[in-house]
């Protein structure tokens, strides 16, 4: 569906206004700025990628075969560790096939339903931690109601909310940007197709489409990162109240897991999408990106098995086996 959508508006390859021909592909500049060091760097990108697959794949097999990590929390874990491995897998594999052959092109179409799919799975990863925020609201601060507010049913439609309501704002955003005119250079001066770096290579006036990357922002990371603030404020002042010191220990310890990842997340895409046009810089947009789109996928696994005694329990159950 996203290829015949994105096909309709493939550029022609003919003289416009101003002898400029129409761009047909792109070429990812990525890591070229760093030649010596291409082997290491795929070495380095190979093995988080297998890391991450394999990090996260284990934490999706214990939440489905252990009975004590049957609840909405690891449910929770479970579609974010699977989301993760969405989410890296549509830029690394690129970033991995260029290092190795050193053919950094891509068709414009490739680009276009690259970009697509990192912003809908972008926007999956906002929305699911809002959700395990709240999750950890109402186990906190409404404890005898929880296992009839978040049954198995509201879990499923939250979940299932989480990952397609940025779909159609998403595909729009994608169209919106490829319909402009990319009449000058090719060149991405990134490792995968984002919005900042190929504004930059459109003819013509993007203040538009700078707006509406702006307004999406504020729906897609600010909201839900003032809904997951809102909701610790709450969880911190409850937890705050309970007479029992180990009780505060082990409310804080469910929770801590979940704030790391948010703030390595909400992070670094919030200073990439909402910074002022003019405080842009391929170096640094290329940093703030290995952190939400390599890096914290890298650690999610980590965070939630280290500091999880469930998890590390199920881990050597299912080791022994």
């Amino acid at each position: 569906m996203l290829n015949s959508l994105f096909s309709q508006m493939l550029p022609r390859d003919q003289t416009t206004e101003g002898n400029l021909s129409s761009v047909v592909a792109f070429v990812l500049l990525g890591f070229s700025d760093l030649p010596n060091i291409q082997g290491f760097l795929f070495g380095i990108f190979f093995l988080i990628y297998m890391s991450i697959l394999i990090g996260n794949g284990l934490i999706i097999i214990i939440t489905r075969v252990d009975s004590v990590l049957q609840t909405p929390m690891y449910f929770f874990i479970a579609n974010f560790s699977s989301l993760e491995i969405c989410y890296v897998s549509v830029t690394l594999p690129r970033i991995l096939v260029n290092l190795w052959t050193q053919d950094r092109s891509i068709s414009w179409l490739g680009c276009a339903t690259q970009m697509c799919f990192f912003l809908m799975l972008g926007a999956t990863e906002c929305f699911l931690l809002a959700v395990m925020a709240y999750d950890r609201y109402v186990a906190i601060c409404n404890p005898l109601h929880y296992p009839l507010i978040m049954n198995h049913k509201m879990c499923v439609q939250l979940a299932v909310g989480a990952w397609l309501s940025g779909i159609p704002v998403q595909i729009g955003q994608t169209c919106q940007v490829f319909s402009l005119p990319f009449c000058g250079s090719n060149q991405i001066n990134h490792f995968f197709c984002d919005i900042p770096p190929l504004i930059k290579l459109a003819c013509g006036d993007t203040s538009l489409n700078e707006m509406c990357v702006f307004v999406v922002a504020i729906l897609f990371v600010m909201i839900p990162f003032l809904f997951i603030l809102g909701s610790y404020v709450k969880i911190i002042s409850t937890i705050l109240k309970l007479s029992s010191a180990r009780g505060r220990s082990k409310a804080f310890s469910t929770c801590s897991s979940h704030i790391i990842v948010v703030l390595l997340f909400f992070g670094s895409a919030t200073i990439t999408y909402l910074r002022p046009k003019s405080n842009h810089s391929a170096r640094t947009d290329k940093m703030l990106s290995l952190f939400y789109t390599i890096v914290t996928p890298m650690f999610n696994p980590l965070i939630y098995s280290l500091r999880n005694k469930d998890v590390k329990t199920a881990l050597k159950k299912l080791l022994l086996k």
